[in-house]
């Protein structure tokens, strides 16, 4: 019925994925969505709130609550930034630093196997796939 509904083929592929990534952040106690964030921090630290946000394409206020969460957890600090102190930049905190290569794995560790699953080629090819039609559509 839905073979060629984008729409349904792409959330039930989304749910799918979203189940194997909270089971890998779950020994970690985050969220997809929390440990995709702190990748971010991590990565790039003194971020404002604004660009990741259009970093992880999501809206600031879904970057908000999520980073809301992540400060409840105690893994990032938000600090106002000298040329706006409405603004805030987003940094990690010591317990973040040392969650860091337990989170890398779990992530790498996800991959891994979808990768195998799929196969190397189809996994790339349905990444670089699904980038151009966002990119597409955005």
């Amino acid at each position: 019925m839905f073979d060629h509904c984008l729409y349904f083929n792409t959330t039930a592929l989304a749910r799918l994925v979203e189940r194997e990534w909270t089971r890998a952040f779950k020994p970690l106690g985050l969220t997809p969505s929390q440990a995709f964030m702190l990748r971010v921090v991590l990565a790039k630290p003194a971020l404002l709130q604004n660009e990741l946000a259009r970093e992880l394409t999501i809206s600031r206020p879904t970057a908000t609550r999520t980073l809301d969460g992540l400060q409840r957890l105690g893994l990032v600090e938000r600090r106002s930034t000298e040329s706006d102190g409405r603004e805030y930049a987003i940094h990690p905190t010591a317990s973040a630093q040392n969650m860091k290569d337990s989170l890398n794995a779990a992530s790498a560790a996800v991959t891994k196997r979808l990768k195998k699953e799929l196969g190397q080629a189809q996994f790339d090819d349905a990444v670089s796939r699904m980038k151009n039609i966002r990119s597409s559509l955005e």
